[in-house]
């Protein structure tokens, strides 16, 4: 039995909001420690995608370390990549608490936070501190005080800044927490986005002398049109990569908790099912023109070799992090390579 089931009933005790910013804390700190073993890997199996080599497939979904605080902690626990944010132009708080609500029984999470972070200025403070090497992915987003009409200029802003200092950047425009966000998947209004962008990526990769990749993070809750014309969209704009998916908003395998009826994007085992589904749909649209990055409901190794069989070529961890602790990446590292 290891130490993080030992010690998970005391921290599920504790409220989630509150154990998640000790464990941020906690990890910054052993970040500063000379003796952690950064970008600790296991059975080394790289593998290249969106011409980043990546040590292993296993990553940090963002969400985790919104503000770049702990990047050196969590690449101590062997990820082949970490993503940080999501990070927005001007400081914001999120949304008004309690907005994190653990559903142990379902092995689910609800949080409606908001993009609740520090701002870009100071979140690249924070990784200025980092020793981290190895890859980083910044997820961006849009204040929520923003209009919507005007979110093109907020990712634009976030697209300047971060760039020099990303591996890749992931736009998130599928978070179900701030106000219409999600209209961005729109057909004409993902068009006007995601060509702002790859005009912009293609003047800064000029100026900074080299090319960062762009992601664009994707919602589960999507039809087959969408899904059609989101694949599309990705293929017209050369996107070089897409992430499917962020949380849901349905409830399916979770009615019975006394947390059911709270608002916000529901993330873990119950996501599962609803994510590989659209991962599978766009293997089967994308036709390997643009590569896949899987999360959502990823709980164990065999989980994330199922999303690396319905067509991923990387994966995610977020809610599987908080269930099953630490091992969990040396668990889906070892089943990812027994089939690739």
């Amino acid at each position: 039995m290891s130490l993080y089931t030992l010690a998970r009933p005391l921290l599920f005790a504790l409220d989630p909001e509150h154990i998640h910013e000790l464990t941020i804390r906690g990890l910054s700190c052993a970040s500063s420690l000379p003796s952690i073993s950064l970008g600790r890997q296991f059975t080394a199996k790289p593998v290249t995608v969106m011409g980043l080599e990546f040590p292993n497939r296993v990553g940090l979904a963002a969400g985790l370390d919104k503000n770049a605080m702990a990047v050196d902690g969590f690449a101590a626990m062997g990820f082949g990549f970490i993503e940080a944010g999501t990070v927005t132009p001007r400081a914001q708080s999120g949304n008004p608490k309690p907005r994190m609500f653990r559903l142990t029984k379902q092995q689910a999470i609800i949080n409606r936070m908001g993009f609740n972070n520090v701002g870009v200025d100071q979140f690249l403070i924070n990784l200025a501190k980092r020793r981290y090497k190895g890859i980083l992915g910044i997820n961006i987003g849009k204040n929520a005080t923003t209009p919507i009409e005007n979110a093109n200029d907020d990712y634009l802003t976030c697209l300047d800044k971060v760039y020099s200092r990303a591996s890749y950047i992931t736009v998130n425009i599928s978070s179900p927490n701030t106000k219409n966000l999600r209209q961005l998947q729109g057909e004409d209004e993902l068009n006007r986005l995601l060509s702002a962008l790859k005009t912009r990526q293609s003047k800064l990769a000029q100026t900074h002398g080299k090319y960062v990749p762009l992601t664009l993070k994707i919602a589960p809750d999507l039809d087959a049109q969408q899904i059609s014309q989101i694949c599309d969209a990705l293929k017209r704009h050369q996107m070089d990569g897409v992430i499917a998916t962020n949380t849901t908003l349905g409830r399916e395998g979770v009615e019975s908790s006394p947390f059911a009826g709270e608002a916000g994007g529901l993330s873990g085992a119950p996501l599962k099912k609803k994510s590989t589904q659209v991962v599978t749909a766009l293997t089967a649209k994308l036709a390997g023109e643009v590569p896949i990055i899987a999360v959502g409901g990823i709980l164990t190794g065999d989980d994330a070799a199922e999303k690396i069989k319905a067509g991923a070529s990387l994966v995610q961890i977020y809610s599987g992090l908080i269930y099953s602790g630490p091992a969990i990446v040396r668990d889906c590292v070892r089943k990812i390579n027994k089939i690739t």
